[in-house]
C-alpha cells in the first residue's frame, strides 16, 4: 500500500465537522460522499448531532467504533488541531483539511499549520491541505467525492492537481460539458504536507493514470521537482505532464545590475523547468483539456498492449471538406512548430484516382463539400501511408450531404491500421454530434475547431521530441576550483562585490574560458604602452564601479589601430564617461587585445531562492535587451541541455553559416555553457554575471570572452 492510498482509495472515511444544515461545507461534503455512491464506510463526526442525513453521528473521531483510513476535517484552525491529535491517537492513516485560516493568513494560523504537520509526520500520516477543495476518485470501485463540489466527474485516465480550490469547481463543470473523465482529482491548497512532487510520484505509479494535469501557482521544491518530473516524462512508464501556470503576465523582471537579471524573472525560471523536464505548458484551461485529450488516446498494439501514438516528426497532412478551415489549420500548424507534409508522387496519384477533378490533391487535401465517407477514407488512407507524413488532421464541416457518423467510422478504420496519430476536428454541435460521439466512445480525440487540433498535434510533437532526444557524450572538464575560490574570497575580503574584466577574467580562466590580454591604464601614455605590448588592434573600455553598461556611456571604442588612435580614444572615453555620470569614480581605461571576428553571444546567470542558478544564453552585444533573443535553464546542465539551448534561440541560424558566413564553432558554445554551469554550482558566492559578448569564432577556433561582469555576495557555508 502506498502512503497516499488512504487518501485516494480509503476503505473508511470520517467527516469531522459534518453538518445537518444544507449549504454548510460540512453538510455538502458529507452529502457528496454519501450520494456519490462511495464504496466504503462513511462516518459523520459532530458532537451536537445524533445523525447526519440519517447516518449515525459520533461526538469525536476517537469514538468511531471502527478503523478510519481518511479523516476529512472541516473545522476552524484550533479545533482542527485538536482533531488531528485525536486522529493520530485513533490510528487514522490520511487527513484532508478543507477549512481555511492557516498559512494563508499568517501569524497564529501558520503556527497551527506547522504544529499539525509535525504531529502527522510523527504519526506517519499524510495531509492534504489545509484550505483546499478536497479529493475525488470517481473510479467505479471507489467512487469517492470528498469535496464540496456537487459534481462527481466521470471516470477516466487523467489525473488533475490544482493549488486553487475555486478553479477546481470550474474545471469540473468544464469537464462535465466535454464528457471528460478523471482517475484522480486533487485540490492541494496550502501544501502544508502533500504537494505537487508527492502527487507526481504517486500518480506516476497509478495504473489508472495515463496523463497528469497540473494547475500551478508556485513550487517550493525546485531541484527535486525537476529531477522527478524529468524521470516521469522520459523514464520508466513515461507519463505526460501538462501544466497551466498562473502569473505569466504579473511576474515582471527582477531589478538587477546585469543583463541576465533584467531579462530574467520568475516566469523564466518556470519556463526553464518545463523545458528541462519535458512538461508541456498550456496557455488556457481549454487548451489544457485539448492536450489531455490528445495524450490520453491509446490503441492496442500488435502485441496486445495499449500504446500512445506519437508523431516521428512534425510533417502533418490535412484532409478537409472545406477550404477555409483547411487554411486556418494550415496557419495554426505552422505556428505550432509543425509543417505541411509534401506528398510523394505515388500519394498524389492515389488521391487522383479517388477524388473528383475539383479536389485539391496537394496538402491540405480538399475532398470537396459533397464528400461522402468513402472519399474521406480513401484520402486519409493515402496520405497516412506516405513515408513523408508523420500524422494527420481530419476536418469535417457539416454539409447537407455529409454523414458525420459514417465519416467517423471510416476515420477509425484507417486509424486502426496506422501507427501514426490522427486528430479530428468535427466543426459544429448538432449535425456532427453522432460522429463526435462515436469517436469519443472509441477513445479518439476530436476537437471543435481546426486550430485546437493543430495545437494539440503540436503538443504531441513537442513531447515526442523530448522522449526521442539525443544524448551526446558528456564533457569531462578539470577545473581549477581552488584557484577560483581564492579569487572570490580575496575579492570579498577586500570589499569587492562587483568584478569587472580585470578580476573577472581570472575567475573565468579557472574554468577554461579563453580571455583576452588586458591592462588597466591610468593615462594615455600607459594606454599606448599597453597597446604596443599586446599588438594592435586593441579595444578600450571605461573602468568605473558606477558605470555598469559601458556602451551607454560611450565608454567602449574598438578597432584602434595605432598610437594616435589610442591617445585620442583614452581622452574621449574619459570625457564621455564624466559627462554621462559626473559623480562616477574613474579607475582608468582598460586596454584589451581585440578578439578575432565572430558572432556575438551572451552567457549569463542570476541566482534564485529555492531554484538556484538560472543560466541564460542568446545573441549578445549591444542589442541583447532590444531583441531579447535569449533562453534560460536552471543549473546544473550538461552538454545535451546546452545544445538544446543553443538551437532554441531564433538566431541559431547565424551559427550555421548563414548567407555565406563561415559556420560557427558549435561545440565551443556547448563547452562554454557547461563551464558556466559548473562554475556557478561550485561557487554560491556568484550572485549574478554576464559574459557579453562571448565571441563565437568559426568552426574549430573556439570562443573568446570579450567582456564580463560578475557580482559576488557573501554566503555562509556549512
Amino acid at each position: 500500500m502506498h502512503e497516499l492510498d488512504p487518501i485516494f482509495s480509503p476503505k473508511s472515511v470520517a467527516v469531522v465537522g459534518a453538518s445537518a444544515t444544507p449549504g454548510k461545507v460540512g453538510h455538502d461534503i458529507f452529502a457528496n460522499i454519501l450520494r456519490g455512491g462511495y464504496a466504503g464506510t462513511l462516518y459523520p463526526v459532530n458532537p451536537r448531532a445524533k445523525s447526519i442525513l440519517c447516518v449515525r453521528a459520533y461526538p469525536t473521531i476517537k469514538e468511531v467504533p471502527d478503523p478510519v483510513d481518511l479523516a476529512m476535517i472541516i473545522l476552524p484552525p484550533q479545533p482542527a488541531l485538536i482533531t488531528v491529535e485525536e486522529a493520530a491517537e485513533a490510528g487514522v492513516k490520511g487527513i484532508v483539511i478543507v477549512s481555511a485560516g492557516f498559512r494563508e493568513v499568517g501569524g497564529e494560523g501558520l503556527e497551527l499549520e506547522k504544529r499539525i504537520v509535525s504531529i502527522c509526520r510523527q504519526a506517519g500520516i499524510r495531509v492534504v491541505g489545509p484550505n483546499c477543495l478536497g479529493v475525488i476518485n470517481p473510479l467505479p470501485d471507489i467512487r469517492l467525492n470528498a469535496s464540496f463540489s456537487a459534481r462527481m466527474p466521470a471516470p477516466g485516465k487523467i489525473s488533475f492537481i490544482s493549488q486553487s480550490g475555486a478553479l477546481c469547481t470550474a474545471v469540473l463543470d468544464f469537464a462535465a460539458d466535454r464528457n471528460f473523465g478523471f482517475s484522480k482529482f486533487i485540490s492541494i491548497g496550502n501544501k502544508a504536507d502533500v504537494d505537487e512532487l508527492d502527487l507526481l510520484l504517486y500518480l506516476h505509479e497509478d495504473p489508472n493514470t495515463e496523463v497528469i494535469m497540473i494547475y500551478l501557482e508556485e513550487l517550493r521544491r525546485g531541484p527535486a521537482f525537476i529531477e522527478t518530473a524529468r524521470a516521469i516524462t522520459s523514464g520508466y512508464r513515461r507519463t505526460p505532464i501538462l501544466v497551466i501556470k498562473s502569473g505569466r503576465t504579473t511576474a515582471g523582471a527582477r531589478a538587477a545590475a546585469s543583463h541576465t537579471g533584467s531579462l530574467a524573472g520568475s516566469e523564466a525560471v518556470y519556463d526553464a523547468i518545463f523545458k528541462q523536464t519535458g512538461i508541456i505548458r498550456a496557455e488556457s484551461i481549454h487548451e489544457l483539456f485539448d492536450f489531455a485529450d490528445a495524450f490520453a488516446y491509446k490503441e492496442e498494439s500488435a502485441l496486445g498492449k495499449l500504446k500512445r501514438k506519437m508523431p516521428r516528426g512534425n510533417r502533418v497532412a490535412i484532409v478537409t471538406n472545406a477550404g477555409g478551415p483547411g487554411i486556418v489549420a494550415t496557419d495554426m500548424t505552422v505556428s505550432s512548430g509543425l509543417k505541411l507534409a509534401r506528398f510523394s508522387s505515388e500519394t498524389v496519384e492515389t488521391l487522383q484516382r479517388h477524388l473528383p477533378e475539383t479536389a485539391n490533391l496537394q496538402n491540405p487535401v480538399d475532398v470537396i463539400g459533397d464528400a461522402a465517407y468513402d472519399r474521406y477514407e480513401n484520402a486519409l488512407s493515402a496520405v497516412i501511408k506516405d513515408e513523408d507524413v508523420d500524422g494527420a488532421l481530419v476536418i469535417l464541416t457539416p454539409q447537407s450531404m455529409t454523414n458525420a457518423l459514417d465519416t467517423a467510422e471510416a476515420i477509425v478504420r484507417v486509424a486502426r491500421g496506422s501507427n501514426k496519430p490522427i486528430l479530428c476536428c468535427f466543426m459544429g454541435i448538432i449535425d456532427v454530434s453522432p460522429g463526435v460521439k462515436y469517436l469519443q466512445e472509441h477513445g479518439y480525440p476530436v476537437f471543435n475547431f481546426p486550430e485546437d487540433a493543430a495545437k494539440a498535434f503540436g503538443a504531441l510533437y513537442e513531447y515526442a521530441r523530448w522522449t526521442n532526444r539525443r544524448f551526446l557524450p558528456l564533457f569531462d572538464f578539470k577545473h581549477d576550483t581552488q584557484g577560483a575560490e581564492t579569487i572570490i574570497q580575496s575579492s570579498l575580503a577586500a570589499g569587492k562585490t562587483h568584478l569587472g574584466e580585470l578580476d573577472g577574467t581570472g575567475l573565468l580562466e579557472c574554468y577554461g574560458f579563453r580571455v583576452l590580454p588586458a591592462k588597466l591604464a591610468k593615462n594615455e601614455i600607459e594606454a599606448v604602452d599597453a597597446a604596443k605590448e599586446m599588438a594592435f588592434p586593441v579595444v578600450m573600455k571605461i573602468v568605473s564601479p558606477q558605470i555598469l553598461h559601458k556602451s551607454d556611456a560611450g565608454g567602449v571604442l574598438v578597432g584602434l589601430k595605432d598610437e594616435q588612435d589610442v591617445r585620442g580614444a583614452f581622452n574621449q572615453i574619459v570625457d564621455q564617461a564624466a559627462e554621462f555620470n559626473p559623480d562616477a569614480a574613474i579607475d582608468g581605461v582598460l586596454v584589451q587585445k581585440m578578439a578575432l571576428p565572430g558572432t556575438e553571444t551572451i552567457l549569463g546567470m542570476n541566482r534564485y531562492p529555492i531554484f538556484g542558478p538560472l543560466l541564460m544564453f542568446g545573441l549578445g552585444g549591444i542589442y541583447v535587451e532590444v531583441f531579447a533573443d535569449v533562453v534560460f535553464r536552471l543549473a546544473p546542465i550538461d552538454r545535451n541541455e546546452a545544445r538544446r539551448m543553443m538551437h532554441e534561440i531564433k538566431g541559431t541560424r547565424l551559427f550555421e553559416g548563414f548567407r555565406g558566413k563561415p559556420k560557427s564553432d558549435l561545440e565551443a558554445i556547448e563547452k562554454a555553457l557547461v563551464r558556466l554551469s559548473d562554475m556557478v554550482m561550485n561557487h554560491p558566492e556568484i550572485s549574478e554575471l554576464d559574459i557579453n559578448p562571448l565571441m563565437i569564432h568559426e568552426q574549430g577556433k573556439g570562443a573568446t570572452v570579450a567582456d564580463c561582469r560578475i557580482i559576488l555576495k557573501s554566503v555562509e557555508k556549512a
